[in-house]
């Protein structure tokens, strides 16, 4: 199974290790709580090189992109970084990608882990003779300095910090270094790429510099939090971005797969509709859990416990969408629990 390469570096820190998108990933080090919280409050760093990542380089490059994903890349400009999805063509989500634009025909296109094969085949199949499309993520790590102190650190380790959803790019330990004004806690901070050899370095530096080491077990409550959805649970290949309440992230003035479907979808109406509920105490809404409003019905899709509100949170579908105002239950544990309806994020920030 893939690993880090900073493998040894977490073993030190006291990590425990789990197996997330078929990588060997570190899950915790302090726990769970105390890490979620120091990115509420401070700043931790999270390993994520677990994600997917490949450049295209070419002079069709823009054109590719524009043509493979639902957001419009073109409205945006070199040294900039674009939240996007590739689509199939009944309008489902494939996948929810993050592009970096580094130059002008140099881009990062950034996917889930446990979809970067498929979505790096789908590119090269579709690119032509201009455009380059080659993997990065071997022979690499990444990065994620989160929290209100991550600009601090941040500033302190690479002398300057790039601005929300902005790319900057410099060098490292005599190497070169990506920094992204992006990241999936809802705080502060940048994601950062360097070449594995100078990854330990990096991690050194962050750590000297203040930041706690976190795990995915926090960056998961973390983006839950703030209503992040996760492909494989809040997002899938059968789920539209108007089904998940994400139909800011189309650009419709542009021909890319899966728009014709989304098309008809919006004139007609979705069938079903994503909620976001907070439970009454500290019961734990889990993934799966049965979910229901009047003659709506549906399942979970992410829940868990909100250490900054100290109460269950989670998300769902109910098909057909419920009407405004409709009480909503969960099942947890057996008993049906009345909860209440909000529009994420659920902290404020």
């Amino acid at each position: 199974m893939p690993e880090t390469p900073l493998r040894a570096a977490h073993e030190i820190a006291g990590a425990r290790f789990t197996d997330f998108g078929g990588w060997t990933m570190p899950l915790r080090y302090e726990g769970v709580i105390a890490e979620h919280m120091a990115v509420r409050n401070a700043v931790g760093v999270f390993d994520v090189s677990h994600l997917g990542r490949f450049a295209v380089t070419g002079g069709g490059g823009l054109d590719l992109l524009r043509r493979m994903l639902c957001n419009d890349v073109a409205t945006v400009a070199p040294r900039r970084a674009q939240y996007t999805m590739a689509l199939n063509e009944a309008g489902g989500v494939d996948d929810d990608i993050i592009v970096w634009w580094l130059d002008e025909t140099t881009w990062w296109v950034m996917p889930n882990g446990v979809n970067f094969d498929g979505i790096l085949h789908r590119f090269r199949a579709a690119a032509g003779i201009r455009v380059d499309v080659d993997p990065v993520r071997h022979g690499t790590v990444l990065l994620a300095v989160q929290g209100p102190g991550a600009p601090e650190v941040v500033t302190a380790v690479l002398g300057s910090v790039p601005g929300r959803f902005r790319v900057t790019q410099g060098t490292f330990a005599g190497g070169w270094v990506i920094a992204a004004g992006t990241g999936y806690t809802g705080e502060s901070g940048a994601e950062i790429a360097v070449p594995a050899e100078s990854a330990g370095d990096l991690w050194d530096a962050i750590l000297e510099a203040g930041a706690a080491p976190c795990g995915l077990g926090a960056r998961d409550t973390l983006r839950l939090e703030m209503g992040y959805p996760l492909w494989g649970q809040d997002l899938d290949e059968r789920t539209s971005p108007l089904e998940a309440g994400l139909g800011w992230v189309v650009a419709w003035d542009h021909e890319f797969v899966g728009r014709d479907a989304l098309v008809a979808q919006r004139e007609r109406g979705p069938d079903k509709r994503l909620v976001g509920f907070v439970a009454p105490g500290r019961q734990v809404p889990r993934h799966g859990y049965p979910l229901r409003s009047g003659a709506s019905n549906g399942a979970v899709t992410s829940g868990n416990f909100s250490p900054v509100l100290e109460r269950g949170i989670g998300m769902g579908y109910v098909t057909p969408p419920i009407a405004a105002g409709d009480a909503v239950e969960v099942e947890i544990r057996g008993a049906w629990q009345d909860v209440e309806v909000v529009e994420p994020p659920f902290v404020t920030r």
